[in-house]
């Protein structure tokens, strides 16, 4: 069986990762969990230190708030599995889809793997602009990449370890999404799409992402689309 790295960027998630990180242990799948914390203030990290000496985990910590993409690159370089999943911290995504996630590159077919929020799985009614920026910014990088995805901004981005071992990313906030996009496209990696569940969540509720992402993501959309 191929061990997989679940890479999992926190920040300020006192209140769900217990519960997330108990699901993503409940995967019967062989694993390492990685947890990189961006310099939590509400008492995440006194959560993180329970799981600091406990088998197949490694906690790292950032001695300041770099951002997300930021937190992945720390995290993707400790991985050694054969094949890497990137988790939120939240509870948006449900580790019960890593079966479904995993198919295409397990039988062969795929280097990358999305799983689409817009392709009919179970998802919580909520945000209509939210979901119409996200809709908007996977069209603009269709344009430019030449790809059909359905949802570019989706938080579950599965992987092999060559295509991690062959990109080196450069975004410290939410640009990592299109950033990653755009490099496995020019790379010719295999991408496949898959719907997932998604119950998301709103600003209240400790939603980060920002209009002012969304305006980041247009550039980086661009940027990534003519540079390295």
């Amino acid at each position: 069986m191929v061990k997989l790295s679940i890479v999992i960027p926190v920040y300020n998630e006192r209140d769900t990762l217990r519960t997330l990180i108990s699901k993503v242990e409940a995967v019967d799948y062989e694993k390492e969990i990685i947890l990189i914390d961006d310099f939590s203030t509400d008492g995440t990290r006194d959560v993180l230190k329970e799981y600091e000496s406990k088998e197949n985990f490694q906690v790292v910590y950032h001695d300041r708030n770099k951002g997300k993409g930021a937190a992945l690159q720390t995290g993707f370089s400790k991985t050694r599995g054969e094949i890497i999943i990137i988790q939120d911290a939240d509870l948006e995504y449900n580790p019960i889809d890593y079966g479904i996630l995993l198919e295409p590159i397990l039988d062969g077919r795929a280097d990358v793997v999305y799983g689409s929020r817009f392709q009919g799985g179970t998802h919580r009614v909520l945000l209509f602009w939210h979901t119409l920026g996200n809709k908007f910014l996977t069209m603009l990088s269709n344009m430019f990449t030449n790809l059909n995805l359905t949802d570019m901004e989706t938080g579950y981005k599965v992987f092999t370890k060559k295509v991690n071992e062959s990109l080196t990313f450069k975004c410290n906030r939410f640009g990592f999404e299109p950033e990653f996009t755009a490099k496995v496209a020019k790379n010719r990696f295999r991408i496949y799409e898959v719907p997932i569940s998604y119950n998301g969540r709103d600003y209240s509720e400790g939603k980060k992402i920002t209009w002012k992402d969304g305006f980041a993501a247009i550039w980086y959309i661009i940027k990534f689309r003519f540079t390295d």
